[in-house]
């Protein structure tokens, strides 16, 4: 009997080693999804798709997009948060849903430096500033004079409260002292009806969706937000051709996994990642949407995001903004 079970135990033994022994499963698996948190059809979606196909390609498994809309994209943000943090669940990452709303925010339920492990930046597009063409400014030093001297503050639209273009523009008058007043939208689409149909004489919104309307001279373009001129409006200043230097607030997508993710699972991605942005076809796909590539570390993109953090609640604190 003592003989028996003590075969047994070694038995155990042996299967525990051999298991121990066994080596890791390869990342990835089986599939990947990719949460967008914003509705199908917009520019989000596009970016997300642009680079998933060839990261699949690279990875050798299916990239799955999954669109979860609500509370301008931090209901999905939250929820990536609380996924195993395995790599079978990543996030497309904003500007709005890292940057600007946990300045807004402080009932979240996410933290981006704390529930997140940055696999980073895929583009960033510029926002521009338009006018209605009856409104008496062409240009931004123009608006900004127009700002400065009025005694009733220039109501200027955006696609809601609390959205990069929103604070975007509140950082601008911050820095230049201009009077604006914000009025809120649900979404890019009725903002820009309202300033073609001279309701609002100022906007600012994403370039793909003004551009035709720029080149059809339905509005007039003052300055672009990023550090460069625009692919679709190249004959569009940045603000600091404008004369605003060091103004250069983008929109910016990246890639994000949840916290605790492993740092081989994190390494993978960031190279499929970075190949598929060196693609010429996911260059291309970008290109339509205005968006120039910009591979990096998952270090380099962390940065990125504790600058934007600093920067945006800095402002939320300094110019007294509230968001209902």
């Amino acid at each position: 009997m003592a003989i028996m079970r003590t075969t047994s135990f070694l038995i155990a033994v042996c299967a525990m080693l051999d298991a121990a022994a066994a080596p890791a499963q390869p990342y990835p698996s089986r599939s990947i999804t990719l949460v967008v948190p914003f509705a199908p059809g917009g520019s989000a979606s596009t970016v997300a798709r642009s680079v998933a196909d060839k990261m699949s390609e690279e990875l050798a498994a299916q990239i799955i997009i999954e669109n979860r809309p609500g509370a301008g994209g931090t209901v999905a943000t939250r929820a990536v948060a609380k996924s195993a943090p395995d790599g079978s669940t990543i996030l497309l990452a904003t500007s709005a849903t890292l940057g600007t709303a946990p300045s807004l925010s402080h009932n979240l339920g996410y933290d981006p430096r704390r529930d997140f492990e940055p696999i980073g930046l895929i583009a960033a597009t510029p926002n521009v500033i338009v006018v209605n063409p009856d409104f008496p400014a062409r240009s931004l030093a123009d608006l900004i004079r127009i700002g400065r001297e009025t005694a009733t503050p220039i109501p200027y639209g955006s696609p809601g409260a609390g959205t990069l273009n929103h604070l975007t523009m509140e950082l601008l008058a911050h820095r230049t002292g201009m009077r604006l007043s914000h009025v809120p939208y649900k979404g890019a689409g009725p903002a820009l009806n309202d300033l073609i149909g001279g309701h609002i004489g100022v906007l600012i919104s994403a370039v793909p969706n003004a551009h035709s309307h720029i080149a059809a001279g339905t509005v007039h373009a003052l300055a672009v937000t990023g550090a460069t001129r625009s692919l679709l409006i190249p004959a569009v200043p940045t603000l600091a051709e404008a004369g605003q230097p060091g103004y250069e607030v983008p929109l910016r997508w990246g890639l994000a996994a949840p916290a605790g993710t492993g740092r081989p699972v994190i390494d993978a991605l960031s190279r499929a990642l970075n190949a598929a942005l060196a693609s010429e076809d996911v260059r291309s796909r970008l290109a339509l949407e205005g968006a120039e590539p910009q591979p990096t570390t998952p270090e380099e993109y962390a940065a990125m995001i504790a600058r934007e953090l600093a920067m945006w609640s800095e402002l939320v604190r300094a110019a007294h903004i509230r968001v209902e």
